[in-house]
């Protein structure tokens, strides 16, 4: 634009179309009125800058307008204005302003009066109106100067928009350019993923470095241009940081925020009220696989393609899909009394389902957790009885009636494998276990240790049982690995023989006194030793106390 042009111009122009109105006879008719109010819409208007994308504020039911003005001397002078609304849908418009000629042609006075108000209400035309919350581009040529004046309005509330006129079509875009077919193609549906494919932006071809691809996952609907989509999340009541597209720099993130950054791709997760909402930049690649998504939900996905350069972007034409069902799990019956060894896929984190019908009003379920982590998640008829993470030997008493069914969930809490021995029987079965003390936790004094020995208790019981002690010999390096990978459901018989040290019977009606301690002697200086006891009930099958490492000392 040439501004020094401008300033001269629009004074002498608003003059001559004010003194233009002012010869015209009383009554005037509605052209001339609506020509006086656009005169007036024009002196309290912004300037439009050329070449740089304008954000706008929008005020509900309160106009806003901005000018701009062609360059002077061009016989054909094109532009183009893109309105991208970044929420609700708004209405806008483009009214043109056309100079007046030098001089009026001669005749009568009635006939130059017609004249004149024929020529003031054809000065001011409106060239185009669009209402909707798409992005619109209009796209002109002017054979000579004119003033032109946009107008902004959105009924529905306040919101925000942005503008982007050039009067230089022939150097390039600021927005990415699509490809003739814009619609993204869904080529793959599974129980948690969707597979997505879309053509190849021009723009990608010609600008690789500066362009990428950036896709939006929610399950509300689709939006028609990034800032809408952004505006949706804000209004949540999340707090966005920058435009992911826009830059991979680190920032700080909101709690309900999650940052995965893998092969060279950057997703944001927002936790909204409405469901996740993913952001997911891939660079130039326009074939993409969603996972770790929700069985059976419908999910609405949107490409963006992205200039980083001037931080424009373009929509593609939004899809959706629903995701597969997850079938039916499979369920295991438990018998009366018969023990299940469950083993567990910590990867796939799936439930394991048990599921067994009473007989009796009162059940009983026994878990003895072997290795890993695991979640137990009790139903009765539907509805939950018991929920907890497994630790050692754990038993639910219930009570309910007969014919009742119970369904036992198991999930391992690790990404390693987990695994458990489960059973269910009537509350007056013989039990799978001995009795067992408060706590299965092995005590070492340290005082009582020595280069050759060590002196280790446990708890018993008010029932006489059979203890067995065995010790083993590790490096130092390896205590935490023993500790972790110790199976807790193997009995003495998984031992080598050489790492028995004793088997003993005791009680004590008493539980204040029913402890019992051992020093095993035998041993060498400085050397860690892994130490486990176990106890055998009248069932046979033993229970493993907690393992605990214990190192002679170096120096006596």
């Amino acid at each position: 634009l040439k501004m020094s042009w401008f300033w001269l111009y629009l004074p002498l122009h608003l003059l001559t179309v004010t003194c233009l109105c002012h010869s015209i006879r009383a009554p005037t008719t509605s052209s001339q009125q609506s020509f006086k109010t656009d005169l007036f819409n024009l002196y309290h208007s912004l300037i439009l800058a050329d070449g740089k994308e304008t954000t706008i504020h929008l005020l509900k039911d309160i106009p806003k307008r901005y000018y701009f003005v062609l360059e002077e001397g061009r016989v054909l002078a094109p532009f183009s204005i893109t309105v991208t609304p970044c929420d609700v849908p708004i209405e806008w418009s483009i009214l043109v302003y056309k100079p007046p000629p030098a001089k009026a042609t001669a005749g009568d006075h009635d006939t130059q009066e017609v004249s004149k108000s024929q020529k003031a209400s054809s000065m001011v035309s409106t060239i185009f109106n669009y209402k909707g919350n798409s992005v619109e581009t209009y796209m002109g040529v002017s054979s000579h100067s004119a003033l032109y004046l946009l107008e902004f309005l959105s009924t529905e509330r306040d919101t925000h928009i942005t503008v982007y006129l050039t009067t230089d079509t022939t150097s390039g875009h600021l927005y990415p350019e699509l490809p003739t077919d814009p619609r993204i193609d869904v080529v793959g549906i599974g129980h948690t993923t969707v597979t997505l494919t879309w053509k190849h932006s021009p723009s990608v071809l010609q600008h690789r470095e500066s362009i990428q691809y950036c896709l939006l996952v929610n399950e509300k609907h689709n939006y028609k241009s990034l800032c809408a989509a952004e505006t949706a999340i804000r209004s949540s009541g999340m707090k966005l940081p920058p435009t992911l597209a826009l830059s991979l720099s680190p920032y700080l993130l909101e709690p309900q925020q999650v940052m995965i950054l893998s092969n060279s791709e950057l997703s944001i997760i927002n936790k909204v009220s409405s469901g996740e909402v993913r952001q997911v930049c891939m660079g130039t690649k326009n074939t993409y696989t969603v996972a770790n998504l929700s069985p059976n939900t419908q999910y609405y996905f949107d490409v963006f393609i992205v200039n980083l350069l001037t931080n424009a972007s373009a929509a593609y034409t939004g899809t959706f899909a629903r995701t597969l069902e997850e079938p039916e799990p499979k369920v295991t019956e438990l018998k009366d009394g018969k023990v299940i060894h469950v083993v567990l896929d910590g990867k796939k984190q799936k439930f394991y389902n048990l599921q067994y019908q009473a007989r009796h009003k009162k059940i009983h379920f026994t878990f003895q957790l072997c290795q890993g982590q695991i979640r137990v998640h009790i139903t009765r008829n539907g509805k939950t009885v018991a929920s907890e993470n497994l630790s050692g030997l754990r038993y639910f008493s219930l009570k309910g009636k007969v014919l009742d069914t119970y369904l036992v969930q198991l999930r391992s809490t690790e990404e390693s494998n987990s695994s458990v021995k489960v059973q269910a029987s009537p509350h007056f079965h013989k039990p799978l276990f001995p009795l067992l003390p408060e706590t299965l936790k092995i005590k070492s004094f340290s005082k009582l240790r020595t280069c050759r020995s060590v002196t280790i208790a446990w708890l018993g019981t008010q029932e006489e049982s059979k203890y067995c002690v065995y010790r083993k010999r590790i490096e130092e390096d390896q205590v935490w690995r023993e500790l972790q990978s110790a199976d807790r459901c193997s009995g003495p018989e998984s031992r080598h023989k050489s790492e028995k040290v004793l088997c003993k019977y005791f009680y004590d009606l008493n539980l204040q006194r029913a402890v019992t301690t051992e020093t095993i002697k035998g041993l060498e200086a400085g050397t860690p030793y892994l130490f486990d006891v176990y106890l055998f009930g009248q069932s046979g099958i033993p229970v493993r106390y907690h393992s605990k490492v214990v190192k002679t000392r170096k120096k006596c």
